[in-house]
């Protein structure tokens, strides 16, 4: 699903849901659980429905016992929560208007919890709170049938949208339940846990755990057998959520509630092989002065002369040190960390500035990748990724070097208020990641798919500007006899005459040099080159053209009263002409649905490839101005210890060549969109108080 499409679907969902609770007069708190447990429950279903479907397929047809049931240990084994029927979604959307629906959905959430045990507790069970309709109108919502055929991604998007949505009504307290979903894949991409103990000690919803267990999948490998996830969780709201998110991606996890300030329920310090987290930034109020804290076993420390072990506490009112400490304290000498930071804490001076000396000299500060504005939903500010790995400790070499990365202007605007990376974007990163761990595969693979998803699409785009140009002309001579006789009385015809399919010589011969380009292309980078910089071009002649002929046509029709023309009636050309846009379509795209078309795909890729080959053109990393260097500790000495990749990587010295033009006019219109439902809103808001204060 395309991200307008998306996030239409969203807000239709929000807006329904979101009227329903203003209709029951429930506060946001007691509605949001309940709302969360429902879309638990649909997404938990269409995933046993998905697997149902691929286990009967392998289930073998005994001639007198027919197929065998189906087993709780069938679904595990697919990483799908088993569902007694009476837990099912189109149960309770069955049941009849009489039944008590409240009880029926409550019943559901206990024979779920009876049946795992770490569910224990977890599920809402509290929907006597709903009226009966009110109850049915929440199922009708999430059955949907675009939700019906949901799967994993959309549904985790639809989630996310909803924990936001809730938080900012102030739904949650601490207004963060995830990380978005960007970063939390540049952090596991960058660490790869595909092994031994996971860990997050401010876990939130599970995020970070529900994509490791993604990136194990990808290799074609079970998390199960791989990882060992654990987690710990301020908040009980929270704690229950993680537990869900984890049980309907089929995962398992040890989630503890308790404060990590005062509190290291798992007791993991040097017994991680990986931590991520996104810890609540610049947390104030945490008592410096309990023992917990100020002999926290999790902290750097310095010796006094006589030996006796001084843990380092920042001395101001700020917990983002404690909490850098404490994912360096948690990793085994092998182990990696990636966590969100806020950018402050990069540059942080005095007892911090202090600290953050400490860490560089361990050799085991890896990464630092500066992240742009408005990738949070309520947060506008930048944040700073840092990554840890302790094994760099070892190697005298990799001890002395940080990679500085500066991603602050790569991103991809969602919307007015939001951004994100594409997927491009962060494989893109990631290859820059590898080739600075000296690994040349991962950036050799994505630039090789780059060019042969652009080259199919070129062979595609010509089979399909073969097929548009067929169509053209057949519809130019259907027409031709009618508008030759109408001639004299319309004077407008002239532009379908010759002189007009003179003015579109132009997009036959430029579509006849993609056609004959794309014939034999096997990712040619020259060839590639050539034809995505003939594709926009090749789109701008050829809908401008088709727009006019169109136009033309309807002029026509409509001057000359054709519609009561039998003969024309009887060509019934609206089936051709349906033809016609749909193959332009296929071209060019629909931007009313942000769809792209096949030449802007081709031009897309090809960017990418670019891209990276431009900035590592020999295949191996290099310092590249603007946007990453390698530094020693000798250089960040030199800048106070600062972590902030800015200070180092310099100023973009690219010229506009890689500038997208097209689509920052994307961008305006996305942000222009924004502010249009913020003048909306507000001009709602101020009609409401007008009406109050006319009362």
């Amino acid at each position: 699903m395309q991200g307008k499409q998306l996030r239409k679907l969203e807000a239709e969902l929000w807006r329904a849901a979101d009227q329903l609770r203003a209709n029951s007069k429930l506060t946001a708190s007691e509605y949001s659980m309940p709302v969360l447990g429902l879309i638990f429950l649909r997404h938990a279903y269409n995933r046993f429905q998905k697997v149902k479907i691929e286990v009967e397929k392998t289930l073998i047809t005994h001639p007198q016992r027919g197929k065998r049931a189906l087993t709780k240990k069938d679904f595990e084994e697919q990483n799908s929560m088993f569902l007694p029927d009476k837990a099912q979604f189109d149960y309770l959307v069955a049941l009849p208007e009489s039944a008590d629906i409240g009880e029926a959905i409550d019943n559901a959430m206990k024979l779920i919890e009876d049946e795992y045990d770490n569910l224990k507790g977890v599920l809402p069970k509290n929907f006597s709170i709903f009226s009966k309709d009110l109850l049915r109108e929440l199922l009708r919502i999430f059955n949907k049938e675009v939700l019906q055929k949901a799967e994993g991604d959309l549904f985790g998007k639809i989630y996310e949208y909803f924990l936001n949505k809730f938080a900012m009504t102030g739904a949650q307290e601490g207004g963060e339940f995830f990380t978005p979903m960007s970063l939390v894949n540049t952090i596991v991409n960058v660490i790869e846990p595909d092994h031994g103990i996971v860990f997050d000690p401010a876990c939130g919803s599970a995020g970070m755990f529900v994509q490791t267990g993604y990136f194990i999948e990808s290799e074609g490998l079970k998390p199960a057998e791989k990882v060992t996830f654990y987690g710990q969780e301020k908040a009980d709201l929270n704690t229950k959520l993680a537990k869900m998110n984890l049980a309907v991606h089929g995962l398992e996890g040890n989630i503890q509630e308790g404060n990590t300030f005062y509190e290291d329920k798992h007791e993991l310090v040097g017994g991680a092989d990986f931590v991520m987290a996104n810890p609540p930034f610049n947390v104030d109020g945490v008592d410096k002065g309990k023992d917990a804290v100020k002999k926290d076993p999790r902290l750097l420390f310095t010796e006094d002369k006589n030996g006796t072990k001084i843990r380092l506490l920042p001395k101001n009112d700020n917990a983002n040190y404690l909490w850098i400490q404490y994912f360096y304290g948690y990793l085994k000498p092998t182990g990696r960390a990636g966590f969100v930071m806020a950018s402050s804490a990069s540059d942080a001076g005095h007892s911090e500035k202090e600290i953050r000396e400490k860490l560089v000299k361990t050799g085991a500060v890896d990464v630092m990748m500066a992240i742009g504005n408005n990738f949070f939903y309520t947060r506008s500010l930048p944040c700073t990724l840092w990554f840890f790995d302790r094994a760099k400790e070892q190697d005298k070499k990799k001890k002395d070097k940080v990679l500085m990365l500066d991603a602050r202007k790569i991103y991809r605007k969602v919307t007015s208020k939001v951004n994100d990376f594409s997927p491009e974007q962060l494989q893109n990163l990631i290859c820059i990641v590898n080739l600075y761990r000296c690994n040349t595969k991962k950036f050799e693979d994505t630039v090789k798919s780059y060019l042969e998803t652009s080259a199919g699409l070129a062979k595609e785009t010509a089979d399909v500007t073969k097929q548009l140009q067929k169509s053209i002309q057949i519809t130019l001579k259907t027409i031709a006899p009618f508008f030759k006789n109408l001639e004299e009385n319309a004077q407008f015809f002239s532009t379908l005459s010759d002189s007009y399919l003179e003015e579109a010589k132009d997009i036959y011969e430029l579509q006849d040099k993609l056609i004959n380009a794309a014939q034999n292309i096997q990712a040619d980078t020259e060839a590639l080159e050539n034809i995505s910089h003939e594709c926009k071009h090749i789109r701008k002649l050829q809908d401008k053209y088709i727009k006019q002929l169109l136009d033309v046509i309807a002029s026509v029709v409509k001057e000359c009263q054709l519609n009561k023309n039998k003969d024309w009636k009887e060509l019934n050309l609206r089936e051709q002409l349906d033809q016609l846009k749909a193959l332009q379509l296929q071209l060019s795209g629909n931007p009313e649905e942000e769809e792209p078309g096949l030449l802007q795909d081709i031009e897309y890729f090809w960017k990418q490839a670019h891209w990276l080959m431009s900035r590592f053109p020999e295949g191996v990393y290099a310092d590249v101005e603007g946007l990453c260097k390698v530094v020693s500790q000798k250089e960040i000495e030199a800048k106070e210890w600062s972590l902030s990749p800015g200070r180092y990587v310099g100023m973009d010295a690219a010229t506009d060549d890689d500038f997208d033009y097209e689509l920052r006019l994307q961008e305006i219109h996305i942000e222009l969109e924004g502010l249009n439902e913020e003048a909306m809103e507000l001009a709602n808001t101020i009609a409401e108080n007008y009406k109050e204060l006319m009362i």
